[in-house]
């Protein structure tokens, strides 16, 4: 397999292109899924207090062989949990549950901004910091005036912004907002769940002209926008595929096809930040 190229944040960590996704894996097999993600080439992974598996991804970096200072690990503040003294517990209870010494990465995982807290909850992210807990810091979700506010509020910018996108909802003007702030992009929902878009016929002919799956196509779309994908997948196959990814490019007109297929209401649940509030 081609070697997975690295991403240089703004305060210096460097990822790799491609993460795994840990979204409902759970318990043992969880654990054996991601410890499987991991051999086979996996060293970012993604998590979240309220996935309620934080203690699987932790298991899994103990069962796995490798050193912990070679696996990056991502976990997320929940909404409800936004108040400054309430966060920083949080994120203490994240890493016990976890049983770990460290984040590699910890987000606030939407804005909440009805509530209103978020800026309380970046200011947490950064005590936290300060104290060892955490390495690195960012957000899910959060619009350009989001990440304005947080910014002015405390001179910090965050390394990463972690956005629901994928070829029906392309985001390109927060794409753009990121990466002049310079903020990486991560992708949720990369190929979107279980939706029709792995049977779209336009990437289906893509795939087919580079004798490639359809996942990897749209794999591979994520990583030429300059966004870190974070897919999913628990069999052995699909886990390796979806790495497999840096042998090939789309030409311009694949990526222009793919673009038409962009839509303003490409949500795939409605979940707009600047209305959605996460538990």
């Amino acid at each position: 397999m081609t070697a997975i190229p690295k991403l240089i944040l703004n305060d210096g960590t460097t990822i790799p292109a491609v993460g795994f996704g840990t979204y409902k894996l759970n318990g043992r097999q969880g654990a054996k899924d991601i410890v499987r993600a991991i051999h086979n080439g996996y060293h970012f992974l993604d998590s979240a207090f309220n996935y309620e598996n934080e203690g699987t991804v932790g298991e899994a970096v103990r069962q796995c062989g490798l050193a912990r200072e070679k696996i990056q690990v991502t976990s997320k503040l929940p909404g409800r949990h936004h108040q400054y003294d309430r966060a920083l517990l949080t994120i203490e209870e994240s890493l016990y549950r976890a049983q770990l010494e460290y984040y590699d990465f910890y987000l606030i995982h939407w804005p909440n901004p009805i509530t209103g807290n978020y800026v309380e909850a970046w200011q947490a992210l950064i005590e936290a910091q300060k104290r060892g807990m955490i390495k690195s810091i960012g957000v899910c979700n959060f619009l350009p005036e989001h990440l304005d506010t947080i910014i002015k509020e405390t001179g910090i910018t965050p390394c990463i912004n972690q956005i629901e996108l994928h070829p029906y909802f392309s985001q390109e003007t927060q794409r753009a907002y990121n990466k002049k702030l310079g903020i990486i992009t991560q992708s949720w929902s990369p190929i979107g769940r279980a939706s029709s878009m792995l049977e779209n016929p336009i990437i289906q002919e893509i795939a087919k002209q580079h004798q490639r799956s359809t996942a990897q196509i749209i794999l591979r779309w994520h990583v030429q926008l300059g966004a870190m994908p974070i897919p999913k997948a628990t069999s052995d196959e699909r886990q390796k595929n979806n790495l497999a990814l840096f042998d090939f490019a789309l030409t311009e007109a694949d990526m222009a096809k793919i673009k038409e297929l962009d839509r303003p209401d490409g949500r795939l649940k409605d979940q707009d930040p600047s209305r959605y509030e996460e538990f």
